[in-house]
């Protein structure tokens, strides 16, 4: 996402003083030529190339944009020259923090270094900045659980639980993990079960204090230690639903990365997935990437001159003003490949089968699999074991291909079973803020203008057709 922000500044603001950007590299050399080498190359920048040509869209990032090797995980974020701390610390007045790993079921240690640890150390080279008026925190709806009803924009208290009946202490949660690792280490296990067993741990802590999954959970500390910590430094934080490919700017269509909606989309064009994990008749919130951007810019603007004491919370989705639910995905979907099929390397077109099934619990789901897919794992296995592993590729593959879907259905359930909304009150005060100084145009961020149908058929499916097929 960082990408479409920065073309959306230098696109609309080329006058911005300067942006430093932490990326992670060896070193500020290779930072540098790393984002010189995707802007450039990038389809996403093409807009601004058009504008005002190739050689001045260079020069310009080589004038505004400072890219910086670092590390939110780290102290410092991971900046080693003393020097060069000193003097962002002098110059930024606003920091963005959309750094996080959002794999729902990533490394405990690696979702709390960079989801939690990430977040503290960005507050702490924030507070080091002499005139910083913001931070600006990057986190997600779901930190709010899976929960029925409205959602309100309100903030986390430290030590706060989705599930009543459990106490997050932070301390514990750092104790158990390392005690973990204590113990790996100690049993002299393998690098493959270190990473099986804290991604385990993740989930059942996260599951323990009411949360889905590790993305969530971190998330959510994250934001926790953020607004324990802040004192009296201004803390602006945005939740974004799930980020689909943009709606209007710099072009439709652009997207980076495969979210949730989209592997069901890849799966099923493809020909592999024959049915749809979720309820046809619940609430899928997506927003388009570049209303996410635009949401930022704007509560950067608004906050700018309005300091506030209390943590200000903006849930940017869909849910509430233009409800989306998983029968139209499923539909729009089979209606976009029966009229595009998707050509596979041999150059045959693949046949979707109509309708997509849908699973309308986890129930059902495990009753098919249990009924239709366990019975012949178990037969390939005898086989296998009688015929002396003749069948040992199959056998394994379908056991991977099993749990990896039961293991995705688990991980998936928040947000293809969601049956309340995001409120979004704050957002829209923002987007009436917006309105009054005439920027609502060039900052976007009504879903209300979406039309579902032209959207996913004419701009979303062709998007994730050319960019993750």
């Amino acid at each position: 996402m960082y990408l479409v922000l920065v073309e959306k500044i230098l696109r609309v603001q080329p006058n911005v003083k300067k942006l430093y950007l932490l990326i992670r590299a060896s070193d500020n050399n290779s930072a540098k030529e790393r984002f010189t080498h995707e802007v450039v190359r990038s389809e996403l920048f093409n807009v601004i190339k058009e504008k005002m040509g190739t050689v001045n869209l260079y020069s310009l990032v080589q004038e505004k944009v400072f890219v910086i090797s670092g590390d939110v995980s780290y102290e410092n974020m991971g900046i080693t020259n003393s020097e060069l701390r000193e003097k962002m610390h002098k110059e930024i007045d606003i920091i963005i923090n959309s750094a996080a790993t959002t794999n729902f079921y990533e490394r405990y240690d690696t979702a709390m270094n960079v989801n939690v640890v990430g977040a503290m150390n960005v507050l702490t080279f924030a507070k080091c900045c002499t005139k910083l008026k913001m931070l600006l925190h990057v986190s997600t709806a779901y930190v709010c659980g899976k929960a029925t009803g409205v959602l309100s924009e309100k903030p986390f208290v430290m030590c706060e639980t989705i599930n009543e009946n459990s106490y997050l202490d932070m301390d514990v949660e750092r104790s158990v993990l390392a005690n973990k690792l204590k113990e790996l280490e100690a049993l002299n296990a393998t690098p493959k079960e270190v990473t099986k067993a804290m991604k385990e741990l993740g989930i059942q802590r996260a599951k323990l204090h009411g949360w889905q999954n590790t993305y969530s959970f971190t998330k959510a500390m994250g934001e926790m230690v953020l607004g324990h910590l802040k004192e009296n430094l201004q803390l602006v934080i945005i939740r974004p639903t799930i980020i689909t490919s943009t709606f209007k700017e710099p072009f439709p269509g652009w997207i980076e990365g495969v979210r949730t909606v989209d592997s069901f989309i890849v799966a099923y064009g493809k020909g592999v997935l024959k049915f749809y994990y979720g309820d046809p008749n619940s609430k899928l919130d997506v927003i388009p990437g570049d209303m996410v951007v635009n949401s930022i810019l704007a509560a950067a603007i608004v906050h700018e001159n309005q300091y506030s004491q209390e943590v200000v919370i903006y849930h940017i989705s869909s849910s509430s003003r233009d409800p989306l639910k998983n029968a139209d995905i499923m539909y729009f979907t089979f209606q976009y490949f029966t009229k595009n099929p998707w050509v596979n390397k041999d150059g045959k077109p693949i046949k979707v089968r109509a309708p997509l099934r849908p699973f309308s619990s986890k129930a059902s789901f495990h009753k098919h699999v249990s009924t239709h897919y366990l019975p012949l794992l178990k037969m390939l296995k005898f086989v296998n074991l009688v015929s002396c592993h003749f069948f040992d590729k199959t056998y394994r593959n379908m056991k991977r291909k099993i749990y990896t879907a039961i293991r995705l259905s688990e991980l998936y359930e928040p947000y293809v079973f969601f049956y309340g909304s995001f409120d979004d009150v704050n957002t829209e005060k923002l987007r009436l803020a917006m309105k009054k100084i005439n920027m609502d145009e060039v900052l976007n961020f009504d879903p209300r203008c979406i039309k579902w149908e032209d959207y996913l058929m004419n701009t979303h499916i062709p998007g994730v057709v050319k960019y993750l097929f």
